[in-house]
């Protein structure tokens, strides 16, 4: 399993991580399986999504954010409930294809990491690619 870092600078962000996806699957030598990425945070999340075109990610952020706004009052008392929610409609994992060495990410598919609870020095994303 490889484990890598990422140091979030704003409250809401996505930051890309496919290359380093792709290049766990790659060296680990399975040619057929499946590549799970996860992140072990209630305020944040891994999504698959369109990974070219930038807008497209501030209208994820800023659709979540209709969603969850953060300026609403709610229950719990850390200040973050928005975070959390968002992180439980995104979603921590997703479960990716293995074949021929390669993740199998359709022409437009990247993956990505969502932080809703920023900025944070030390967020971690774990990739395990397990052969079937």
């Amino acid at each position: 399993m490889k484990t890598i870092t990422i140091e979030t600078r704003s409250k809401t962000e996505i930051t890309d991580i496919t290359e380093e996806v792709t290049e766990t699957v790659i060296t680990s030598g399975i040619k057929d399986g499946i590549c799970v990425v996860f992140t072990p945070h209630t305020t944040a999340a891994i999504l698959i999504s369109e990974n070219v075109d930038p807008r497209l990610q501030r209208d994820l952020l800023g659709s979540l954010a209709r969603i969850a706004p953060d300026n609403v009052r709610y229950a719990h008392g850390g200040g973050n409930a928005a975070a959390h929610i968002k992180s439980a409609r995104s979603g921590v994992s997703v479960s990716i294809p293995v074949a021929d060495g390669q993740p199998m990410l359709g022409q437009w598919q990247g993956v990505l990491f969502a932080e809703f609870d920023g900025p944070r020095e030390t967020r971690k994303v774990h990739i395990k690619v397990i052969a079937g």
